[in-house]
């Protein structure tokens, strides 16, 4: 009797073990910019995907007056991209000093600011989505990571009295 115990003892922890293994989590790679718009609509966006034959499609995404744009890297004619590069550029805020933009790079992880050539500030975000890309929901925190990372440097440019139109 105890071999058979010992069989059925196993075998329960066999199927908890395989009960509590997740599927195979979605990919999300940037070969599919109408999943990456979905991605980012589901978070509250107005969106509008751009993809015209042989350019890097992009994305325009917009709420609350916060307009930013997804741009569509490493592509191969405008198919098969594997990065993406989040954008926001800060219209009548010239004034932000390169000292207050140093500042912001320096105590910022995963997003880095500059001057665009007309002097306006511009944040920058990358996303590597190469090889097989991304699980769905580390697509979705660095969606959330980037909207933290906005109004932050809003509120960043207004503190350092450089406030935008």
């Amino acid at each position: 009797m105890r071999p058979f115990r010992c069989i059925f003892a196993v075998a329960g922890v066999v199927a908890a073990l395989s009960a509590a293994v997740p599927a195979q989590a979605e990919a999300i790679d940037a070969r599919s910019p109408a999943k990456i718009e979905a991605l980012v609509a589901a978070q509250g966006w107005e969106t509008a995907l751009t993809a015209e034959a042989g350019a890097n499609p992009y994305i325009w995404a917009e709420r609350s007056g916060f307009r930013f744009v997804i741009a569509f890297n490493n592509c191969d004619a405008g198919k098969k991209c594997r990065t993406l590069q989040f954008l926001l550029g800060v219209e009548g805020a010239r004034s932000l000093s390169l000292d207050k933009i140093n500042e912001w790079n320096r105590d910022q992880r995963f997003a880095r600011a500059y001057r665009d050539d007309n002097g306006e500030p511009v944040l920058a975000m990358d996303l590597d989505l190469d090889f097989k890309g991304l699980p769905r929901e580390n697509v979705d925190e660095a969606v959330r990571t980037w909207t933290g990372l906005i109004d932050s440097f809003y509120r960043f440019i207004l503190a350092a009295g450089a406030a935008p139109k």
